[in-house]
């Protein structure tokens, strides 16, 4: 008769000191992303309490909260910079702008420029930029035009269609360069050459020197440097910052801004300048 045989099962225990670790370790984290939220929200209380109602006559419904919890951090950069001058950006993802309703951002803060998309690449012109090109002088907000550019494709091409759909006037910003890629198929220093080519026959024709907008990383890592002549004009959305760096002309600081007269969400831009600063740099 076989015997029969019994087995016993083992069980491996974790060292009591590395599961007392593990739950310190745990604890700190918690912690530390605790004292974010809750600093955060200290931090911009002012800005919450306004948009939730507390310190104002304002009932807002679950709706309104949603869309305005995001321009908490736009009231406190417009408070870091009074005295400078507020613009906003547009193109045809804002769909058709009521220009007469453009005034006025958070019932506080007049928008007293700006700058309209008017080309991309070496084929495409902007399906709003006509409208919105004409409704901005109609309602004496000064404006610029500028040029999505696309790595891939020929520089003089997209300055020459640039050029083609704009025509700039006395009182107009200067025109603007937007680079935020890098070429898929040839070498940085490629694109760089591509890039002075367009600046150079744009400022030909215009006789003034075009701005640069660009990313913060992308300006820091691929143009600052080599593109030093020229004036930036810098977008960065980045929640914990508040203030405007020296060596920017422009700073995009959100892109979620609620206007009236705009139906979808719009950029909101600072100059680093009063008025008379801005106007003294535009086309004579």
């Amino acid at each position: 008769m076989a015997r029969k045989t019994t087995y016993r099962k083992t069980y491996s225990r974790k060292p009591a000191g590395r599961s007392f670790f593990s739950k310190v370790i745990r604890f700190i984290g918690f912690s530390f992303l605790a004292v974010i939220f809750f600093g955060t929200i200290y931090h911009y209380r002012a800005g919450l309490a306004y948009y939730l109602g507390f310190k104002s006559d304002k009932v807002l419904d679950e709706d309104e909260v949603d869309k305005h919890l995001s321009d908490v951090r736009n009231i406190r950069v417009l408070e870091n910079h009074k005295g400078k001058v507020v613009g906003i950006d547009v193109s045809e993802f804002q769909g058709e702008v009521d220009w007469d309703e453009v005034e006025i951002l958070d019932e506080k803060y007049p928008v007293q420029f700006v700058f309209i998309r008017a080309t991309a690449g070496n084929d495409r012109v902007d399906g709003q930029f006509k409208r919105n090109w004409k409704g901005a002088k109609e309602n004496k907000i000064m404006r610029g035009a500028y040029h999505y550019y696309r790595p891939n494709e020929n520089s003089i091409e997209q300055a020459d269609l640039f050029i083609k759909t704009v025509k700039l006037q006395k009182g107009d910003l200067p025109p603007v360069l937007d680079i935020e890629k890098l070429p898929k198929n040839q070498p940085l220093d490629s694109l760089k050459k591509g890039l002075k080519r367009w600046l150079t026959k744009v400022e030909k024709h215009y006789q003034v020197r075009p701005i640069i907008y660009s990313g913060e990383r992308y300006y820091s890592d691929f143009l600052k440097e080599e593109f030093s002549e020229y004036l930036f004009w810098i977008a960065n959305y980045n929640f914990y910052r508040e203030k405007i760096e020296d060596d920017w002309l422009f700073w995009q600081f959100t892109e979620k801004a609620s206007l009236p007269g705009i139906k979808h969400r719009v950029d909101v831009n600072i100059y680093n300048g009063d008025l008379e600063q801005l106007q003294f740099i535009t086309v004579e």
